[in-house]
């Protein structure tokens, strides 16, 4: 049960009699009698039991994008329905509105319009729908919560999207460029030719020189549509956050752009999504569905804190494919430390297949390492004292150090030069990582999270125009 604001404001009434009369039985009586009314009232109101809940949602939504569903309400009882509706989604779906007044009358249905705009990605779930029934007074009401349980699945924004024509035109361009310069060599038949000395006698066409009693020979060109597999690490290198994002979103933007990509230029795709096992898997994704497909999978993906087995990842992708293969490891190269189970497997995949791998730079590093790089809103100690020294014309006040101008100028200045070394020494550590991956073989790319799903994709044209994939 619960009470209306309408049944609050008639009690407030009762101070009426009791100020002016300067009794409390006038209040009392009255407040008895809204009380009764209110007993009335709830007695009238729909029965709660009879109403079923229907919903007809988007089973998929991307992020950052608005979904409508519809929330259809039956009366099955005898009395109308004035009710106030809530479905109790999680915050992160961003539906709206959050509650939605609705009258239904008796053996009626009536369907209220929600829309989604999730600012999350994920299984978005709700466990039911919160219902309270005013009676015809508007005094009380009665609550119940219906379950209706249902979910929606938020997939990844898939903001590198707009990088996706420019890379799909210099594929065009490399495709002409291969079937021009590289045609005679490969396993996919081309066309028919002249005989000339020099030529494979293996390559006689017997049947076509039969036809045309003279010799014929076939053309081949190479395979343009090989196998691409895309590793995302799920373990506790993603979880590292990167302007306010974790690592593993970036990764989940370079699969999508990598896959989209590699789809339609007629290679198959194979997605994998790793950190001590296997958490997700799409297998040979076409042009028509790998978005859909990486993101279903990928959307619920989280990056957790166990280690990620690299050992494994030779085997898993000998699984997927037994021919060569682009291999893209979209992870992260820190220090030798954290590395060094990557590094022990790119000799072993190096041998066999092209494989990149992927490591996200924070800009707030950079920042810091960069000479004069601030590390908050205000510049260093150091930098502000020099600014005071150079304005005054002289060394300080009376000849002394500019950074003792103000006690606490120092101390800042000693913290930035901390903060600096530090920086330098991580930067130094990864590029140490980087060299080690690429004389293992790898292409490494690094870069910014916005950068890294781009240069990811120049690299795949890259396998594919020099013939490495």
């Amino acid at each position: 049960m619960a009470v209306t604001g309408r049944f609050v404001a008639l009690l407030a009434v009762a101070i009426v009699p009791t100020v002016l009369l300067g009794s409390g039985w006038g209040g009392v009586a009255w407040i008895g009698v809204v009380v009764l009314a209110a007993g009335v009232d709830l007695v009238f109101a729909a029965d709660l039991r009879r109403v079923r809940v229907e919903r007809r949602m988007p089973r998929l939504a991307r992020r950052d994008t608005t979904a409508d569903g519809t929330l259809v309400l039956a009366n099955d009882g005898s009395r109308v329905l004035r009710a106030v509706v809530r479905d109790m989604w999680e915050p992160s779906a961003g539906h709206e509105p959050r509650r939605i007044p609705m009258t239904v009358p008796a053996g009626e249905r009536r369907t209220a319009r929600m829309r989604f705009s999730p600012f999350r990605r994920g299984r978005r779930t709700t466990a039911g729908v919160a219902l309270r029934a005013a009676g015809p007074l508007g005094l009380a009401a009665r609550q119940r919560v219906v379950a209706a349980p249902d979910e929606l699945v938020v997939t990844p924004p898939f903001r590198s999207r707009r990088h996706l024509p420019s890379r799909l035109a210099r594929l065009r361009e490399l495709d002409g460029e291969t079937t021009l310069q590289l045609r005679g060599h490969g396993t996919e038949f081309d066309s028919l030719r002249d005989y000339v000395r020099g030529d494979d006698v293996r390559s006689i066409d017997w049947r076509a020189t039969a036809r045309r009693q003279d010799l014929v020979v076939r053309t081949w060109r190479p395979e343009r549509d090989r196998r691409v597999v895309v590793v995302v690490d799920a373990g506790r290198a993603g979880a590292g956050r990167v302007d306010d994002e974790p690592r593993l979103d970036t990764a989940i933007e370079t699969a999508l752009l990598v896959g989209a990509l590699a789809a339609a230029a007629g290679d198959r795709v194979d997605l994998i999504v790793l950190d001590d096992v296997v958490r997700g898997r799409v297998h040979g994704a076409t042009r028509a569905d790998v978005v859909q497909r990486f993101g279903t999978v990928l959307a619920t993906t989280e990056p957790g804190l166990r280690a990620t087995d690299w050992a494994a990842v030779p085997g898993i992708v000998d699984a997927v494919t037994t021919q060569r293969a682009l291999v893209v490891l979209a992870t992260s190269l820190d220090s030798v430390g954290a590395s060094g189970d990557l590094l022990t497997v790119l000799p072993v995949l190096g041998r066999r297949h092209a494989v990149v791998v992927t490591s996200v730079e924070d800009p707030a590093v950079l920042r810091m390492a960069a000479p004069g790089g601030r590390t908050d809103g205000a510049g260093s100690g150091l930098q502000v004292a020099r600014g005071r020294r150079d304005r005054a014309g002289r060394r300080g006040v009376g000849g002394g150090d500019p950074v003792a101008l103000r006690p606490g100028w120092r101390r800042r200045a000693g913290d930035d030069v901390y903060r600096r070394a530090a920086a330098e020494r991580t930067l130094l550590d990864a590029d140490g990582v980087a060299d080690v991956a690429r004389r293992a073989g790898a292409e490494v790319v690094r870069g910014a999270p916005e950068d890294v799903p781009p240069r990811t994709a120049d690299a795949y044209i890259r396998a594919k125009a020099s013939g490495r994939l």
